[in-house]
């Protein structure tokens, strides 16, 4: 049996790589159009690119309440035919991105329109990449598998939490294992996206609340990774700054259109700070949470972000009390002073959201499979600051048992 710490030197040598790896690929950066009604200036740039027929990818819910009618009629105006696709689930499997590939074939489109969430823009993403792919979509999992270049996209994200209109990935739901599968690969970036708080007004507290939790969850997580770099510093810090002082304001005032606006940028910061330094155990656990449990991936990071801080802390002192200080969190005092405030903080942050401390789904059985697989993501994924090992894991996930 291998020990511990020499399968920790490589999966460090392996993180290294792919910390060279993005320091040398040619990441792109979508066009961002910024502030209310940004979306419908969107449908213009989407006119000015040449396009004539597009699909919209949404759910519909989205659709029932008339979110999409402005912007159809945006394109109209634009002389743009637009067709949708609102079969979009969370967490979509393949069924959605084939029935989406249906759609876009059968309407000849030259372009897609992402409208939504992340489950609606990363289910987007797969249809771009297989329209002029003869591949499965189950051989796409993992890095750079995608051959030839992707159908145009763009994206309007109705929701404050995934960045994923400016990430280079994408998850799916494999209905085979029922394990959530990852695409990453460069050319999935969308052209352009609109970064407009007000089309998030109708987004429920439960929901601000959560999507909220993901992208400081991505800011944070970005931070203390070991692939950070000063680029994704900067905006892993203004991403964790925005949120703390708007996503409480956004739950409590659905129609405060500043904070629904800061919260959009900042989710889109957040994005472009984890897709070059990456996730981490937090993001791992939580995954294993929304297969097994069905738990939307937000309140799942919320529960397991401070568990997985306080036990990579030791390791982190230094960045956590750079994150406190730069949000105005325990201006005095050590390192580790800092650092156990600003862990206080987000203890309190989702106190404050009504977001449950512990996981009321989680059985005592279910964690030494989370854990395995857990462990098994993270590793080979996530530069993560500090490693810890099988039983550690079991014991961090077991501290989030609800025993009441």
């Amino acid at each position: 049996m291998v020990p511990f710490r020499a399968k920790v030197l490589a999966y460090r040598q392996g993180m290294r790589a792919l910390k060279l790896a993005a320091a040398i690929l040619p990441f792109p950066k979508p066009t961002l159009l910024t502030g209310p009604d940004s979306s419908l200036q969107l449908c213009d740039t989407i006119e000015q690119f040449g396009f004539k027929r597009v699909l919209i990818v949404t759910d519909s819910v989205l659709t029932k309440i008339g979110l999409i009618n402005p912007i159809q009629q945006q394109l109209s105006g634009n002389h743009i035919e637009s067709f949708i696709y609102d079969g979009v689930i969370p967490d979509p499997g393949f069924d959605q991105v084939y029935q989406g590939l249906e759609e876009l074939t059968h309407y000849r489109c030259d372009c897609i329109l992402a409208i939504g969430g992340g489950s609606s823009i990363d289910c987007a993403k797969l249809i771009s990449a297989l329209a002029n792919n003869s591949q499965d979509l189950d051989k796409l999992g993992g890095f750079f598998k995608i051959r030839a270049e992707c159908i145009p996209l763009f994206a309007i994200p109705t929701t404050a939490g995934t960045g994923s209109e400016v990430s280079i990935g994408a998850v799916v739901s494999n209905p085979h294992t029922h394990k959530k599968m990852m695409v990453v690969d460069l050319k999935l970036t969308p052209i352009a996206a609109a970064i407009d708080g007000k089309i998030m007004i109708g987004v429920p507290p439960s929901i601000t609340a959560a999507t909220g939790m993901d992208a400081l969850t991505h800011a944070i997580e970005a931070y203390i990774s070991r692939n950070a770099t000063k680029e994704t510093d900067r905006y892993a810090l203004a991403a964790t700054r925005l949120i703390f002082k708007n996503l409480k304001a956004a739950y409590d005032d659905g129609h405060n259109i500043e904070a629904r606006q800061n919260m959009a940028l900042a989710s889109c910061y957040a994005g472009l700070a984890f897709t070059k330094a990456s996730l981490g155990y937090t993001h791992a656990i939580a995954h294993r949470f929304g297969e097994r449990y069905q738990i939307p991936h937000g309140l799942a990071n919320a529960i397991a972000l401070p568990h997985i801080l306080e036990f990579s802390k030791d390791a982190t002192e230094k960045r956590l009390s750079e994150l406190a200080l730069y949000c105005n969190i325990g201006a005095s005092g050590s390192d580790e002073t800092k650092a156990t405030i600003f862990i206080a903080k987000i203890r309190e942050l989702i106190s404050s959201l009504e977001i449950s401390a512990k996981l009321p789904e989680l059985e005592a059985k279910d964690i030494p499979n989370i854990a395995k697989e857990a462990l098994e993501e993270a590793h080979f994924n996530f530069p993560v600051p500090k490693y810890m090992d099988t039983r550690q894991c079991e014991y961090v996930i077991s501290s989030m048992l609800d025993r009441c």
